[in-house]
């Protein structure tokens, strides 16, 4: 037997509903905050990963499925959005729409060689936003809004939104110097990433999950600490959106986004539950990026963005207990008796599909005992049973299932009656 690769799942038919149901409701709030779809290739140029979420990152370094076509080019299933949706952006010349700032989002299967445990696979499911062309803190604070927003009509309600200002370009020189000053004395003692990171980016220190409760960590510069005078008024700006906007939230000076081209705002949202049984708490994060862009090869402009897990989405509800509405029932189900009334099941199966009716028949030559127990499985609203009497009076008697109420109608009128009923 053949099992499913490590780290990936199959969404089961009796699980897939679940996913429908939040695919459909991110779409409408993707309407309402006007933002529109993209869908990019599974796999990129390897360049664009390396480049774009940087080659000093365990993404790139450690997690990456990376090989190489026929045509000895080095390709990556992509192990997230932002790069590619940034390269499409770039390549179909998007900074030209009349429409600025650029709105997108995009929904999709990314990969990372991790080590799996409940919350993370290596084939994940993200879904994700990003808007390009505009530095505002108004933006910021749409942005912010639409994370919690996105949770909350789920039903969620233990969550803590974490925000902090990484600066800009101008601010993060002198803080790179501090941190090295900082780490220096004590890095032989930390991790081989770690001692790599001190020269290119020791930001990205921080981040290290192998170190995290090292003493230095606890006393290392604080960001904000370093902030010019333009990267102070704009976290301010972002703040006091959210206050208005009545979001509460907590200033982390530890929270950073390591990544070279991230300035100004980070946040993360994250699970604020005491009783919460799950490793990850993270449900999603992200921020504003200046200098990706330029670095992909394209124009001089800035964006903001987000990530978000399904599967972890998924991972909070049923922490909370949260169920999703969703439906999963047939409008009618037909039940056979004799050959005749089987083979005219076919054609009416066709017919009333056709009028969006969700019905379905036998197929493995039940009695009707067991085609009726069939419908109550398939949670059938209506049922019919067909047989030579029925085809030769062209009349049948359909049958409510939950109240067992009954009514006569014509064979060709089966769609009326429950479009009528539907309505």
């Amino acid at each position: 037997m053949i099992n499913i690769p490590r780290g990936t799942q199959d969404i089961l038919p009796e699980e897939s509903p679940k996913w429908r149901y939040i695919e459909s409701k991110l779409h409408q709030l993707m309407e309402v905050y006007n933002y529109q779809e993209i869908r990019t290739p599974i796999f990129e140029s390897t360049d664009l990963f390396a480049r774009g979420v940087g080659d000093s990152t365990d993404v790139v370094q450690k997690e990456m499925y990376t090989f190489k076509d026929k045509g000895d080019r080095s390709i990556t299933l992509r192990p997230e959005g932002t790069a590619a949706t940034v390269r499409s952006y770039i390549e179909n010349k998007m900074q030209g729409l009349a429409n600025q700032p650029v709105k997108l989002y995009y929904n999709g299967p990314m990969f990372r060689y991790e080590r799996k445990q409940k919350g993370r696979y290596r084939q994940f499911n993200q879904f994700g936003i990003e808007a390009i062309g505009a530095e505002n803190p108004s933006i910021d604070a749409e942005v912010l809004a639409m994370v919690m927003h996105i949770y909350q009509s789920f039903g969620l309600k233990h969550l803590k939104l974490v925000i902090n200002s990484v600066g800009d370009a101008e601010s993060r020189v002198e803080y790179q110097e501090a941190l090295r000053a900082h780490f220096k004395p004590v890095i032989h003692t930390y991790c081989q990433d770690c001692q790599n990171r001190i020269e290119t980016n020791p930001m990205r220190i921080l981040d290290c999950k192998v170190d995290k409760d090292k003493p230095e960590m606890k006393t290392a510069p604080s960001i904000t600490d370093y902030l010019n005078d333009y990267s102070k008024s704009y976290f301010d700006a972002v703040k006091a959106h959210l206050d208005r906007l009545g979001i509460p939230y907590v200033v982390d000076p530890n929270l950073v986004r390591g990544l070279d081209y991230y300035t100004h705002t980070a946040f993360e949202l994250m699970i604020d539950n005491e009783d919460y049984k799950g490793a990850i708490t993270t449900l999603c994060g992200g921020g504003r990026y200046n200098g990706l862009l330029e670095l992909l090869g394209g124009p001089n402009q800035t964006g903001i963005g987000f990530a978000l897990s399904i599967e972890r989405l998924l991972m909070a509800l049923e922490e909370e207990g949260i169920e999703l509405p969703h439906t999963s029932h047939l409008d009618l189900f037909i039940a056979t008796m004799g050959n005749d009334a089987d083979d005219y099941a076919v054609k009416l199966l066709n017919d009333l599909r056709h009028e969006n009716i969700r019905v379905d028949k036998d197929y493995l030559s039940r009695k009707l005992k067991g085609q009726m127990k069939q419908a109550d499985r398939l949670n059938a609203t209506y049922t019919i049973v067909l047989g030579d009497q029925e085809l030769a009076t062209n009349e049948v008697a359909i049958k409510h299932m939950a109240t067992g109420e009954s009514h006569t109608i014509k064979l060709n009128e089966i769609a009326q009656f429950i479009n009528g009923g539907k309505a």
